[in-house]
């Protein structure tokens, strides 16, 4: 059993907010600055946020961390090196913490992978989202799909584990292209990949290119094949779906993210950081303030950049567990989900879901969401929540 299967995982997250160019399809808290930022003030500042965290959640011990973005390979090793050094003084670390730093593979960024592994990073996730020119340009990425590659084998030599991510249902995909894509990958793939379904998101460029009609996305057909093609090819190479999104070699999940998917406890450091802590026996979810410039004067001037605190109920409490515990392949035990809400699932909706094949119940009484079911997981959550 990991580490991660137990009560005990808590998870640490750092958000990075900076990005050298804004990509079309995100929507993620990520800034793009002309001038240097100042990265020893906001190790300070992170520093300060991790201080003001643990006195909040004292005596937990970190299992994981995570440094997001934004673009964290953009920081100076020793950047990176002081925020860790500030967790280790807060809160006891475990012997076998899983450090992981999001990175784009630019033959720049690609460079500090040695650096960042001495500072203490031991697993590192590329931003790939793709393996051939012609997308990463209409994906609006810096890097090449050789340079990727490139980046990936220095990844490997620099790091024990590392995963990265490629994005399908792009303009004019076919499955066929996107099975030889995804082969490809696993190739390359040691253990781990994260295969994420193009979304249009509002507010982002290319929502106005698509609602304009100068981006088309396959249609719902064919963004059903991409991902059964998917699921299938990353089967049959060793690399089963562990989470909707998440592909694993048995053993080689992503600790912290599991954390989030079973409903545990971390803490959210930097500009536009979530948390969720249990304090005094009641579940907080926090956020901070989402513009760089200003979580930075709040935390100068507070000690911290919170600006959500929010007390959840037992039936949020139990939602959220629902929500995020059935996006993975090992499903949820009903009985947590009783305690948590004060209330049993309904047995009638979980008879009526197991007959259509998007449910099913195991000799050990845990509820999962079929392959059939994924497709359709928001409205499965929604009818067993009603």
């Amino acid at each position: 059993m990991s580490r991660a299967d137990t009560d005990n995982a808590f998870g640490v997250y750092i958000h990075w907010p900076f990005c050298l160019s804004k990509c079309p399809y995100c929507d993620f808290n990520s800034h793009v600055r002309h001038t240097p930022i100042d990265e020893e003030r906001y190790v300070r500042a992170f520093t300060r946020e991790i201080e003001a965290n643990a006195a909040r959640a004292p005596g937990r011990e970190v299992t994981s961390i995570f440094l997001g973005g934004g673009t964290p390979s953009l920081m100076k090793p020793q950047t990176v090196g002081g925020i860790l050094d500030a967790i280790g003084k807060y809160w006891r670390v475990a012997r076998d913490v899983e450090v992981t730093l999001e990175a784009n593979p630019t033959s720049v960024e690609a460079t500090r992978f040695h650096g960042y592994r001495a500072a203490g990073v031991n697993r590192v996730s590329l931003g790939v989202q793709a393996l051939d020119d012609a997308s990463l340009k209409t994906l609006g990425r810096l890097h090449t799909a050789r340079e990727a590659l490139d980046a990936v084998a220095i990844a490997r030599a620099a790091f024990d584990r590392y995963s990265f991510d490629l994005i399908y249902a792009r303009p004019d995909q076919t499955p066929q292209m996107w099975a030889d894509e995804l082969k490809l990958a696993i190739s390359e793939a040691a253990e781990h990949l994260s295969l994420y379904q193009l979304t249009i998101e509002e507010g982002t460029p290319f929502f106005g290119l698509h609602a304009a009609g100068k981006l088309t996305t396959p249609d719902e057909a064919t963004a059903r094949a991409l991902y059964d093609v998917t699921q299938e090819v990353c089967a049959q190479h060793g690399l089963p779906a562990y989470e909707i999104s998440n592909h694993a070699r048995p053993g080689a999940e992503c600790q912290h993210n599991l954390v989030y998917w079973r409903g545990q406890e971390y803490a959210g450091i930097g500009p536009g950081a979530h948390g969720r802590l249990d304090i005094d026996g009641i579940r907080h979810a926090l956020a901070t303030e989402r513009r760089p410039e200003a979580w930075l004067l709040r935390v100068e001037a507070n000690g911290h950049g919170i600006v959500t605190d929010d007390l959840l109920n037992s039936e949020e409490r139990a939602d959220e567990f629902l929500l995020m515990g059935l996006r993975l392949a090992e499903g949820i035990d009903p009985r947590l989900y009783a305690r948590l809400s004060g209330r049993e699932l309904d047995p009638g909706r979980i008879t009526i879901l197991r007959e259509e094949g998007a449910i099913s119940i195991d000799a050990n009484g845990r509820l999962r969401v079929t392959r059939s079911g994924f497709p359709v997981l928001d409205a499965v959550v929604a009818d067993l929540a009603a």
